[in-house]
């Protein structure tokens, strides 16, 4: 028994002496598994492509001026003026509000202007007037009109004269429903034009002398 157990003892000696051996090598066989390959090896069947005698041109570059310069703007050429004559009107309401009334005016507001609550101060009459000269008569009315009386009757037509396309009855309400002075207006009945005129309700002010309000 003794004697089994010396050979033993000398197996796991043996074992143990050529372990790190056997270690170095599977580490030295796993590196040269991982290296890299040769390139010239890998690419050794290629061959290169024959030069050619032709040219590339590259492309100029383009120059930082311009040869033609842009052809000036008619607008460009105008005076304020006409800029602001130019632009009065170019885009029409699609439709026509038959009355307004500003936010935080009472419901009822309408029905008084309706039914002559308030005697017409001043009147103004568009016929004839294209939508320029139109709307500088009616920012210069209400302006002027401000001292005359809360209620005013503009008078705008039917439309009979534009090919059947009402063009002032359209725009004289979106006027006077973006005018900060204008509180709300209506359509007047028939004895003061029908549907070719409005009743107008603008803000109070206080009286001034006679000269300051002429022109209504």
């Amino acid at each position: 028994m003794k004697t089994f157990k010396d050979s033993l003892k000398v197996i796991r000696g043996q074992v143990r002496d050529s372990a790190p051996a056997r270690s170095s090598a599977n580490l030295a066989a796993a590196k040269q598994q991982e290296a890299e390959p040769d390139f010239r090896l890998l690419f050794s069947d290629v061959k290169p492509l024959r030069a050619t005698a032709r040219h590339h041109p590259a492309p100029p570059r383009p120059s930082p001026h311009p040869k033609h310069r842009h052809a000036t703007s008619p607008m460009s050429e105008l005076t304020e003026d006409e800029v602001w004559r130019h632009m009065i009107g170019l885009f029409e309401p699609i439709e026509q509000q038959a009355q307004f009334t500003r936010p935080g005016i009472p419901a009822q507001t309408l029905r008084k202007l309706r039914t002559g609550n308030w005697p017409v101060g001043a009147q103004l009459d568009l016929h004839g007037m294209d939508r320029h000269q139109a709307q500088e008569a009616l920012a210069l009315f209400l302006h002027r009109a401000r001292h005359r009386g809360p209620c005013l009757r503009i008078i705008h037509g039917k439309g009979f004269g534009s090919n059947g396309q009402p063009i002032l009855k359209k725009l004289v309400r979106s006027w006077l429903s973006h005018h900060p002075e204008v509180l709300a207006y209506c359509q007047a009945d028939e004895t003061m034009g029908g549907d070719g005129a409005l009743l107008v309700l603008i803000r109070r002010h206080q009286s001034q002398p006679a000269d300051m309000r002429d022109g209504g």
